[in-house]
């Protein structure tokens, strides 16, 4: 695993976040959460594995943006993670509550988790520029 690897994991990365915007579209707020944590995931992987060339075998969004932190340390990085830290439990919430409770979500917040998600992707971004 090398470099095809990092641009599998990103090329991903950027399918759900396509996906998280078709299903904000239909109306479908539930998956657009659950895709938009997808995306995260799978960013914050691929910026470990840029950078280490491995990461956690986890699901927890929260491990893996503070093991970003800690890697690439950064202080932005870190103000952008304290920064929004709601947003990411509620994404890590909703990754949980999309398997095993019925629990629905409305356009309002979807929105904000779409704009979230944008403003991570210009992290993402950055980051790889480092």
């Amino acid at each position: 695993m090398s470099e095809d690897y990092a641009a599998l994991l990103k090329r991903r990365a950027m399918g759900f976040l396509e996906a998280a915007k078709a299903d904000f579209a239909r109306g479908d707020y539930g998956l657009t959460l659950f895709h938009v944590e997808q995306f995260l995931q799978l960013c914050f992987k691929y910026l470990l594995y840029r950078k280490i060339g491995d990461y956690p075998k986890t699901y927890s969004l929260i491990r893996l943006i503070r093991d970003v932190v800690k890697v690439y340390g950064d202080e932005r990085l870190r103000e952008f993670y304290e920064g929004n830290l709601e947003a990411l439990y509620l994404l890590e919430e909703a990754y949980i509550a999309s398997r095993y409770l019925p629990r629905q979500y409305d356009s309002e917040i979807a929105g904000r988790m779409l704009k979230f998600a944008e403003r991570a992707l210009e992290v993402v971004r950055w980051l790889e520029g480092l």
